[in-house]
């Protein structure tokens, strides 16, 4: 309104548009309550389990290859999926503490979780909420 003139409306509801994505984005960046990899021989398994952490408020993601972690994040580890890595990706898992989820119930399975120091060892089906406190123990541990 430099001239006394009032700006078109469409610049005004562009503003207000504007500010209101941007807005949105910082709320959903604050309520973000970490991130996570889901790692799953199932893809489609391991977008459902990602979709619903995200719906929790995680910042998940889903893949059935390992790949580098992001900081703090959080690995959801098939169990199954050991044998197909090689010893350095072996290690990689180790070194991140991961969640382990399988389908498996038998003692070798348990000690083979141990192995790989899992923080957690959650039996399929899982529920999304125990997955969420496993996830947010494992964080709160990360951080000390």
């Amino acid at each position: 309104m430099d001239d006394g003139v009032a700006p078109p409306m469409e610049r005004l509801l562009e503003d207000v548009r504007e500010a209101l994505s941007d807005l949105t984005a910082v709320e959903d960046a604050s309520h973000l309550r970490g991130a996570v990899l889901v790692l799953d021989d199932d893809v489609r398994l391991a977008e459902i389990t990602a979709r619903g952490l995200r719906r929790l408020g995680f910042d998940a993601d889903s893949s059935s290859t390992l790949r580098a972690l992001r900081g703090q994040e959080v690995l959801v580890f098939d169990l199954s999926l050991l044998a197909s890595l090689d010893r350095a990706a072996q290690r990689e898992v180790r070194a991140s503490r991961p969640i382990v989820l399988t389908g498996a119930t038998d003692p070798a399975s348990r000690a083979l979780a141990s192995s790989l120091d899992a923080s957690d060892y959650l039996v399929k089906p899982i529920e999304l909420e125990e997955l969420a406190a496993a996830i947010n123990r494992r964080m709160a541990a990360g951080q000390r």
